[in-house]
């Protein structure tokens, strides 16, 4: 089970450095966390190496910004506080710009932005990701994401219930104590190809709700930081502008993940 390799990785190198050639031109160092858990998007791998798109593009932006950056992996439901407490200085693992969230953190503009998804079993005879067909089901969601909040808002018939990581609601589908899933099209897209998703299928995508799901995936910093979200948003630019963004899309998706 990933999980337990995660924190047995986790318990024997937390911290993982990046050094780009020039950063010591400038000097700056930048501490980012993630979560180390949400393949293909940040995975913490038994080797304790970070590994994912959110890392690649994180590595690819402290390279453009010059900058000494080390990841730290924190479990999602902390990881807000942790940036508040200072024990990183951003945050980029495929968190969602929310209304919610900005009272609490300042955001850079979005870096990707996909819609949520409807995973179940594949004898289900569920047929329809929409509230009417997922009423009396029970529904699994990472908690304290914006697809939990997105069931718990518009799947109001279904018993919505909450993990701590995807590995757990993703152990439940597959052993049956769950009826569906709920998260990201990318995170289920990719997980159904593994031997681990062959039990399910891809019911269908949802409609987006600006308010819970917001402007798509940004890199969050504390409030008032505004030096460094300035810098990490001229990186977003230089990047999507001279190719590597693009190398980096494909090297996870046959689609532009940046969307609209």
């Amino acid at each position: 089970m990933r999980i337990s390799r995660r924190l047995a990785a986790a318990a024997s190198a937390a911290v993982f450095v990046l050094m780009a050639s020039t950063a010591m031109a400038d000097g700056e160092k930048v501490v980012i966390g993630t979560e180390g858990a949400y393949p293909p998007f940040n995975n913490l791998e038994a080797d304790g190496s970070l590994t994912g798109f959110d890392i690649d593009i994180a590595k690819a932006l402290c390279e453009e910004m010059k900058a000494e950056c080390t990841f730290v992996t924190q479990d999602w439901d902390g990881i807000i506080p942790a940036l508040i407490a200072k024990k990183f200085d951003a945050i980029v693992a495929s968190m969602s710009i929310t209304a919610e969230r900005k009272e609490k953190v300042d955001f850079t503009n979005k870096y990707y932005n996909t819609p949520p998804a409807i995973v179940v079993p594949k004898d289900s005879p569920i047929t329809e990701a929409t509230e009417a067909a997922l009423a009396g089901k029970a529904l699994g969601a990472q908690g304290s994401t914006t697809h939990s909040n997105y069931a718990e808002a518009h799947m109001k018939e279904s018993e919505v219930k909450l993990y701590p990581t995807a590995d757990e609601y993703k152990l439940d589908i597959a052993n049956g104590r769950v009826d569906a899933v709920i998260d990201d099209v990318v995170v289920l897209s990719e997980w159904l190809k593994t031997e681990d998703g062959a039990c399910c299928k891809l019911l269908g995508t949802l409609p987006i709700d600006p308010v819970i799901n917001g402007e798509g995936a940004g890199i969050a910093v504390r409030k008032g930081d505004d030096a460094l979200r300035e810098k990490l948003n001229k990186a977003i630019e230089a990047i999507r502008a001279n190719g590597k963004y693009q190398e980096i899309n494909e090297k996870y998706f046959p689609f532009d993940v940046y969307g609209s």
